[in-house]
């Protein structure tokens, strides 16, 4: 009785991590951008900022985006990276905001997504520096992350778009290989 009163006190006692929701329904964070989701201007600022473009796209009541505002962004790394190497957008699956894609078509964000054949959140999209004027947010992306993944998947992948490592010829599952067996984790 004694320990399982004791283990209830500590539980009830333990921080629990909410992510903060906005009122369209998504997750909040302080390394988000308020823009106006023309995404070649978002592209330019990242730019000017030294920062590599990230789309995050997500949809209410999304358990997976969920675990990733809850369990892997608030990792220390892995908040530090969002915040001083990504220039990150959020777009609603859903949503009627008005959405400019790198070729110059404007949509809502739920059209912008369909048309990228963006399928499952959370989503996330990493943009070059260079856009070609005539291509779309799916056929520019280095990289397209669907669905939630841990702290090591997240990390390796951030760090690898913001240490330019896909240039290299490295696909990420070798360099998440590589990084894992170096620190590790797995041997």
């Amino acid at each position: 009785m004694f320990r399982t009163t004791l283990a209830a006190l500590v539980l009830l006692a333990s921080p629990v991590v909410a992510a903060e929701i906005g009122d369209d329904g998504l997750h909040e964070a302080p390394w988000i951008e308020e823009t106006f989701k023309d995404l070649r201007e978002d592209l330019e600022e990242a730019e000017a900022q030294g920062k590599t473009l990230m789309v995050i796209i997500e949809q209410r009541g999304c358990i997976y985006c969920t675990k990733m505002y809850e369990d892997v962004f608030p990792e220390p790394d892995i908040t530090a990276a969002l915040t001083d190497d990504f220039y990150v957008v959020q777009l609603n699956m859903f949503g009627d905001v008005e959405v400019t894609d790198f070729d110059g078509e404007t949509m809502s964000e739920k059209d912008v997504v369909q048309r990228w054949n963006a399928n499952f959140t959370p989503m996330m999209m990493f943009f070059p520096p260079d856009v070609a004027d005539d291509a779309i947010g799916s056929e520019a992306a280095i990289v397209s992350m669907p669905g939630a993944f841990g702290k090591w998947t997240t990390l390796n992948l951030l760090n690898w778009i913001s240490e330019d490592i896909y240039e290299g010829g490295e696909n990420f599952q070798r360099y998440h290989a590589r990084i894992l067996q170096e620190r590790g984790i797995v041997e």
